[in-house]
């Protein structure tokens, strides 16, 4: 169910690939860690650059937007910035450097909420603008010969792109007006401009071909945000003209990837819920069409980016059994090699930044115990670049992975203990509640992140209050491999909640937690999954819903996205609306009993604010206790701090109310 930005590609339920639940920031909040939100290291490997903060800046310095560069090959050299000071913010993302190690391009936003492609040189100097448009603009990719760089563009957006973000209000005559974002050329000398893909087409992704003749790009007819799932790959010339097809997948596909011989395109394809929330096999085809041949059946992970190391082989990152890793695959003989794997997350989409030769590469890096720091060198083998948040210290419990089997599927997720939790000093009486925190997606995962712009730190917050807090990763989750992404089709909430009561079963017969005070939370899907779980059981005694579904057959109808549904259900509404009624919480609303507190944006495309409101007019009608807060000028994501807080502060009291050793029991 679709959900992450562009940024972090992000993406319907999920607000993050990491541990990622509520977009709040609570009473708790989690210690000041200053973030990086992109890296990218110089073909040549002797440099990276990043936008965020530098060693040595003030610890109340939380700016997102300078841009560094840093000397890979002089011990203790200072960073350079980036002299972008005449503009309203120096660098918004998109960070690219040019073949010959010598430039830098990005996104500078040089008006409020306008940006437009600049270019500097590596010392910090000579910078200047390359465009001049309205509209949102994404992506730029130089050339293979450094004279143009290429980017997304959709002139005249009245918003950012992206399901995520507030949907226009509607009201008079409510017509379709479609803004296609179409992939643009700009020239470095002379700022010469040309959107060179149809009108009618809307372009995701792209790629140069080595020779710069031509592009591989994702694109489909229609409205951006929901036809992503239908888009297939094509060709373009870079004089523009008609597209060509190559490949139309049979679901989801992204991350197209142009082999340095021109033979071949790579491509990630699978099931995927959200835009930019990548997973699936790796296939290769035939740059001229044919045949798409499926270059990792099997493998017990989920690919999520890629590039190509030479004709031959394919770097690319996983999730894996809720970790991250980078691996090698030799095409020749189908041999996998594991590069690195570690319980943490690789910001910006587990994308890593590689050099020409495939060596060497650049991340950032971060776990829930470790803030994000900027890491390059040989990769595997990286090392820490910044130190920006050396002095930060986590202000929760412990948080480990854990596993259990569920219908003979092995489950993973990741368990946050209570603050200063000690098995061999605790009370042998004492019991703790626990939270169950469900990620969006649900074509996503759960994974160790420090807590960011879409995680709640209320959530580690608990910790301190005494809570284990759950994060499981269940079927039709991203890590276990393809055939577990898919085990939930047509079977929304049945095997999926199957697998979150067995990883409850595992924890209270394991450790000291009281299975009369267990709740469960989450966003998007996450919210869905809170809705249908306390509609199917009576396990948990207090559950907070965040953008929550409750009525897939009045969903159908509401939302902006809805062709991500065909793929899960397997049919539209209007041809099986029985498929769709069998998994709706509200087909089985009378069951309920706990006390639910339900929050929403009102500007909501993905998951509309009538959902959350159908569901509290039943609790209300049926006498269950509960509260609806709806969040003025939101979409799916919160992005007003006072709400994030808001949000925060009331679900640490609701479940506080309810799962305290005090509160009653829910009969």
């Amino acid at each position: 169910m679709p959900l992450q930005c562009r940024l972090l590609a992000v993406s319907l339920f999920i607000l993050n690939f990491s541990l990622a639940a509520f977009p709040a920031s609570g009473a708790d909040a989690s210690p000041a860690a200053r973030l990086f939100s992109e890296t990218a290291i110089s073909p040549d490997g002797k440099r990276v650059a990043w936008i965020g903060p530098v060693d040595g800046s003030a610890a109340t310095d939380t700016s997102t937007d300078n841009l560094y560069v840093q000397d890979l090959e002089k011990a203790g050299a200072t960073p350079t910035r980036i002299n972008t000071k005449d503009f309203a913010k120096a660098a918004t993302e998109g960070v690219a450097w040019s073949p010959d190690s010598r430039m830098l391009t990005f996104l500078c936003e040089t008006a409020p909420a306008q940006s437009q492609v600049c270019v500097a040189a590596a010392d910090g100097q000579s910078i200047r603008k390359l465009t001049d448009v309205k509209g949102y603009l994404a992506d730029p990719a130089w050339s293979h010969d450094g004279k143009k760089v290429a980017f997304l563009f959709t002139e005249n957006a009245p918003r950012k792109a992206g399901p995520l973000e507030a949907m226009t209000p509607e009201t008079g005559v409510i017509e379709s007006r479609i803004y296609e974002q179409r992939l643009a050329v700009v020239d470095v000398n002379t700022g010469t401009l040309r959107q060179i893909s149809p009108l009618d087409m809307y372009v995701y992704e792209f790629d140069w071909s080595p020779d710069d003749k031509q592009f591989a790009l994702t694109a489909a007819p229609g409205e951006g945000d929901a036809n992503w799932y239908t888009a297939q790959l094509y060709r373009l010339s870079a004089t523009g003209g008609a597209l060509v097809p190559v490949y139309k997948p049979p679901l989801q596909m992204a991350v197209p990837r142009w082999s340095p011989d021109g033979k071949n395109i790579a491509f990630i394809a699978g099931i995927m819920s959200d835009e930019g929330s990548t997973g699936g096999d790796i296939f290769v085809i035939p740059a001229e069409g044919g045949n798409a041949r499926n270059v990792t059946p099997e493998i017990p992970a989920s690919p999520s980016w890629l590039t190509w190391q030479s004709a031959g082989k394919i770097l690319f990152t996983e999730r894996i059994d809720g970790d991250t890793g980078v691996a090698s695959l030799d095409l020749g003989s189908g041999k996998i090699t594991q590069i690195w794997k570690g319980p943490e997350t690789i910001l910006k989409a587990e994308k890593i930044s590689v050099s020409s030769d495939g060596l060497r590469s650049a991340a950032i890096r971060n776990s829930a115990m470790k803030p994000p720091e900027i890491w390059a060198g040989l990769t595997g083998e990286w090392k820490q670049i910044t130190h920006v948040n050396d002095s930060v210290r986590t202000g929760w419990g412990e948080v480990k992975s854990v596993h259990w089997t569920s219908e003979k599927l092995k489950v993973q997720g990741w368990l946050a203990y209570p603050a200063g939790y000690d098995p061999s000093q605790s009370d042998s009486k004492r019991r703790y509640p626990m939270v169950v925190v469900v990620h969006g997606g649900p074509a996503a995962a759960s994974g160790s992140s420090w807590p960011g712009a879409f995680f709640s730190s209320t959530l580690y917050g608990l910790t301190k209050d005494g809570y284990f807090v759950l994060f499981p990763n269940p079927r039709g989750s991203y890590g276990q491999g393809e055939s577990f992404t898919r085990a939930n089709v047509k079977d929304f909430g049945y095997g999926d909640l199957r697998d979150i009561l067995a990883g409850v079963d595992m924890v209270v017969k394991t450790l000291p937690v009281d299975n009369d005070r267990v709740g469960i939370t989450g966003w998007s899907y996450g919210g869905y999954m809170t809705m249908w779980a306390i509609t199917q059981t009576h396990r948990f005694r207090a559950a907070v819903s965040g953008a929550g579904l409750s009525n897939f057959q009045s969903y159908y109808g509401q939302n902006d996205i809805d062709q991500w549904m065909i793929p899960y259900f397997r049919a539209s509404v209007y041809d099986d609306p029985a498929v769709c009624a069998r998994s709706s919480p509200i087909t089985f609303i009378k069951n309920v009993k706990t006390p639910t507190l339900i929050v929403v944006g009102d500007r909501d495309g993905e998951v509309p604010a009538p959902q959350s409101r159908e569901f509290w007019h039943a609790l209300k009608a049926l006498g269950v206790e509960t509260q609806f807060v709806v969040y003025a000028g939101e979409g799916h994501a919160i992005k007003n701090p006072e709400h994030r807080q808001d949000i925060g502060d009331r679900l640490t009291a609701w479940l506080n109310r309810f799962l305290k050793p005090e509160a009653p029991k829910t009969q």
